[in-house]
Formats: structure tokens, sequence, C-alpha cells
């Protein structure tokens, strides 16, 4: 990037991952302005009604670039990125077409199964199926097509205590969406891969102190130990670098992505599952891009500045 820049820090909004977005957002507005850039902060709100302001915010910040820190629905689905496309803006990480799918965990299996990626297997259930039965045998995960930082996912097991069949008054996500993605359930362990510009960063174990790694253990400090790099055999960590930078590109992600696994260490290369990519993964202290550019020698401000130089880059390659 040559000379400072005017960036407005898109965050906020009212997904459930609010909280974590107005983090990530903080975060890099420290950063930018550390930096020597101009930084102008906007909150799109924190309900639909007070969403409607944001074009006008967009507009009075006259930005030569945004920053997107949004995480969830609407900043990560390509609504907001239908907007400022119409607006003209120039905006870091994916494009709409990119957003709709990969936000969509059956869109995005859809779309990287049939080219090869590993993925599980299960389908879409309305959630008052799973008052009657089962829909897959047990064990079994159920969690949102469409939400991100493992918001609203149960692991339903023969011993667990939801049920047989889930008991309609149960506390779980059939209580909060009317639609679920049912996976078996991959035993053994959790392993993440950042993806930034054209390169796969680093594989990262997430260690949950107890429970898995839910929405809790993601943002609260202490209840999961990140182990980077992985201690896992070569050709797996070799594999997942692979896969993230496929899914990546196949999707038409942009600025960073980061891809999710699951790997069965009994299995060997056989028991490994990319589970979801996120196009706005998050920028919090706690975050797992952040983490693994530093291993690889990049500091956070760098790493805010080549989002931002990537989504300049892709804007003169289109004009």
């Amino acid at each position: 990037m040559t000379g400072p820049l005017k960036v407005a820090v898109l965050m906020g909004g009212w997904s459930a991952e609010r909280e974590v977005s107005l983090s990530s957002g903080a975060g890099i507005v420290k950063a930018l302005e550390e930096r020597g850039h101009t930084v102008i902060p906007v909150d799109m709100g924190a309900t639909p009604a007070q969403g409607r302001d944001l074009p006008a915010k967009l507009l009075a910040a006259d930005a030569d670039v945004v920053f997107n820190a949004l995480h969830g629905f609407p900043g990560e689905d390509g609504t907001v990125q239908g907007l400022m496309d119409i607006m003209g803006l120039t905006y870091t990480h994916s494009g709409m077409a990119t957003s709709v799918i990969a936000i969509d965990k059956q869109l995005t299996k859809q779309h990287l199964v049939p080219h090869g990626i590993p993925m599980p297997g299960g389908r879409v259930v309305q959630s008052a199926e799973l008052f009657a039965a089962d829909p897959l045998p047990r064990p079994y995960v159920v969690k949102p097509v469409n939400e991100g930082s493992s918001v609203g996912v149960a692991i339903v097991t023969a011993d667990g205590n939801y049920g047989n069949p889930i008991g309609r008054d149960v506390a779980g996500p059939w209580q909060d969406f009317d639609t679920l993605l049912a996976e078996p359930f991959i035993r053994g362990r959790e392993l993440t891969v950042a993806v930034l510009g054209d390169k796969a960063l680093a594989v990262t174990e997430l260690r949950p102190r107890s429970g898995f790694y839910d929405y809790d253990a993601k943002y609260t400090d202490g209840m999961t130990e990140h182990v980077c790099p992985a201690d896992v055999p070569d050709e797996i960590a070799q594999a997942m670098l692979a896969i993230a930078l496929r899914a990546h590109r196949l999707l038409g992600c942009a600025g960073t992505s980061r891809s999710d696994f699951r790997w069965d260490d009994e299995r060997g290369i056989e028991g490994l599952f990319l589970l979801e990519v996120n196009t706005q993964p998050g920028m919090t202290p706690l975050s797992l891009v952040p983490e693994q550019a530093k291993y690889l020698g990049m500091s956070y401000g760098e790493l805010v500045e080549a989002i931002i130089a990537e989504a300049l880059a892709a804007k003169g390659a289109k004009a």
C-alpha cells in the first residue's frame, strides 16, 4: 500500500455475533490508526431499523475502502456486499456471490464436494422433525444452516440429555431455528486453517478445556487452548493446507478466509473432513487468523493492511 488511506471500518450488526464484530472492529480501528491511516468506525446498528441508515453512514464516511468486520447476517451472507456493490464502494473480503454460498453450509457442500473436497454427509431437516424421530443414527450434530461461530450447535448422543426422540421443550437450536443441518458426528480433533490472499497460513488445533468448541469456547479467554502449529502428521497438515486453499479458490473468496476441519486420527487421511469455510473470520484478540499470521511473522497491523491491499488491487484490476 502506498500512503495513508481513509478507511471505514464496518462493524456491529444485529446477528448473534454482534459483540464479536465490535471486538474485531475495535482492534482493526486501533491498528490502522497506529499505522497512520484515517479511520471512520461505522456501527451498522443493533437492529434492522438502525441498519436502514447504513447507506447514509457509508456515503458520509467517503472512504477509500471499507473494511468489512461484520460477522453473520447480514454482513457475511451477501446482503451488505450487494449494497456496497450497488453503491460502487471498494470493500474487503469476499463479494456477494461467494458470501451467499459460503454462509449456507449446505450450499457450500453442493459447491465443493463435486470437486473432491471431503465434507460430512447429512441433510437439511425441519426442526419439528426432530421431535418425532432422529434424522440420522446417533451420535449426530445439528446446527443452523447459515450461522457462524458455532452458534446453535448441538451434539446428539445415545446417552445425552436431549431425550429420544429429542424433547420438544428441551433447550437446543431446534427452539431458535426452523431449519437445521444434521450431520454425522465425527470423533477426533478440531483443526483450522486460515488463508490470506492466495496462501494457506498454518494449521491450528483447538482444544477446549471442557465440552466442545462452541461459541463460548471460541470467545472466552482461557476456555480453549490453541496449538499452532498443530501437532499432526505432515501428511495431514499438508492435506489441510491444500484443501483450505482449494476451497478458498473454488468459492471465490477474497482477502482472508478460515476453513474448519474435524480429523478422526484413528482413520488417517480418510478421517479428515472440511466442515465449513468462513469468509469473515474474526479479528479479535482470541481469533485464529491473526494468531496464524503472527506465527508466520506478520503483525496484526500488517495483516489488516494486507487485507486492504488485496481489496484495492482487485479494484484496480477491474478498472
